[in-house]
């Protein structure tokens, strides 16, 4: 595809995403349904010029006053020279089909005075920068973020400014980590184990799973580290009666069933069929037959109060702000607000008091967010304890000490000892940033 081609395509794309009408992975599959003639090369780089240009919004909408012809154009001009340089970085001088470097192939894209500004603008020094240029985050966000990590702010920036990791979770019903990574690296996909999570592996690059017979069979599935965690933190057991009560597409589901040995009865609730309705390929290439996937009007429907008691452990994976993904979701830094994550903060009070009657005497509940906001995760917590005296709160330190999880300690935080809760950071961890706490109900 021809160099100007390829940017115009970017610039449209740029264009979309930049509505915030719709999540940014929604408009990018949108886009490449609408032009099916792009290769994988060309949509990788597409896509990666989108999220790029949300994740360095501030900074390149600053860069781009000194441009000339259309916003989103020089938006994507910034966005698509950053990409293919850091291809090169990556690859060595990586050339295209036609036998073009990165360099040649920006220049072919560009007008002359388009390389002039550009070159002007790869001339700025970082501190010659303003902060917020540097951060690319909205200012709502800025104060809580430095008010949580203090001197590690810059370190906690920087890190939401990369592309996630991919992490592979293994079907551990049927396969080994050891003898699946073999296999991966048989199929050319480099694979190593993922520092805390015993049944993860995090693969280099993006290779095309779906052609990759382990994937097919439901040998692995793609899943946070720090998503494969929480489900590990409910240390679901044969035979038990158990709900994933915000399963959405069933991530967690699956790696509960799984720990569960295919045995029981594990519910998977949500107020979304069509989130749950994805669940259903994954569930059956799983090979799982203890899962029954069940869409509810809400949080206290019927089939939540005929449970009430019953069940061993209940997993609360609640609707969020979803900021502890902004790796992979740099958008939702632009389309959250302050006001909007305080209407989430009631509705996830409400999940939380409704969940909890499903719980039986000894049972275990688990309330878990992908928000690095205390709002969503401490202050519902303790909230919750304060309220629930028959819920006693467990140390997530020892829970995962239990589990044998090596260095527990350095993802927990909060409490005496610092490991009442689950506290997982993007730059800490190589994680999305999560967050989760235990009870145990008083027999």
């Amino acid at each position: 595809m021809h160099p100007k081609a390829l940017l115009d395509a970017c610039s449209e794309l740029v264009k979309r995403a930049l509505t915030f009408e719709h999540p940014a992975d929604s408009v990018v599959s949108y886009f490449f349904r609408e032009n099916r003639y792009l290769g994988p090369r060309e949509r990788a780089t597409l896509a990666e010029t989108t999220y790029t240009v949300l994740r360095k919004k501030l900074l390149f909408e600053g860069l781009a006053h000194s441009g000339s012809g259309a916003r989103e154009r020089r938006l994507a001009i910034l966005g698509f020279a950053a990409v293919l340089r850091e291809q090169a970085k990556k690859e060595g001088k990586v050339k295209n089909k036609e036998g073009q470097d990165s360099e040649t192939f920006i220049k072919a894209a560009l007008t002359p005075q388009e390389l002039k500004w550009l070159a002007a603008c790869d001339g700025i020094k970082p501190e010659e920068l303003m902060e917020a240029h540097r951060h690319n985050l909205p200012e709502w966000l800025v104060e809580p973020l430095k008010a949580q990590v203090g001197d590690e702010f810059w370190a906690l920036a920087e890190s939401m400014e990369k592309a996630a990791p991919l992490d592979l979770r293994v079907n551990t019903l049927n396969d080994k980590r050891s003898d699946l990574r073999k296999e991966l690296e048989k199929a050319g996909i480099k694979a190593e184990p993922t520092p805390f999570s015993p049944i993860g592996l995090r693969v280099d690059g993006k290779p095309a799973l779906a052609k990759v017979d382990a994937f097919n069979r439901g040998a692995i599935e793609v899943q946070d580290e720090g998503s494969q965690l929480l489900a590990l933190m409910l240390d679901a057991k044969r035979g038990e009666m158990v709900v994933d009560f915000c399963a959405g597409a069933g991530g967690k589901t699956l790696a509960i069933g799984a720990a569960m040995r295919n045995t029981g009865r594990l519910y998977a609730f949500d107020v979304s069929g069509h989130r749950l309705d994805a669940l259903k390929p994954r569930l059956a290439r799983s090979g799982l037959s203890n899962v029954h996937p069940a869409a509810i009007a809400h949080e206290r429907d019927e089939r939540v109060k005929r449970l009430a008691g019953k069940i061993d452990r209940v997993l609360v994976d609640a609707p969020c702000s979803g900021l502890g993904t902004l790796r992979r979701n740099p958008d939702l830094k632009w389309r959250q607000s302050a006001k909007a994550v305080q209407e989430l903060t009631l509705k996830q009070a409400s999940i939380l008091e409704s969940s909890a009657r499903l719980v039986k005497a000894g049972g275990r509940l688990i309330y878990a967010t992908c928000s690095i906001l205390p709002e969503e995760n401490e202050a519902i917590a303790e909230a919750f304890s304060a309220a629930h005296p028959e819920f006693v709160p467990l140390d997530a330190g020892e829970v995962l000490e239990q589990l044998k999880i090596a260095d527990g300690d350095k993802l927990c935080s909060g409490g005496d000892e610092g490991r009442r809760y689950l506290r997982l950071w993007p730059h800490q961890h190589e994680t999305d940033g999560f967050f989760a706490a235990v009870w145990v109900k008083k027999a």
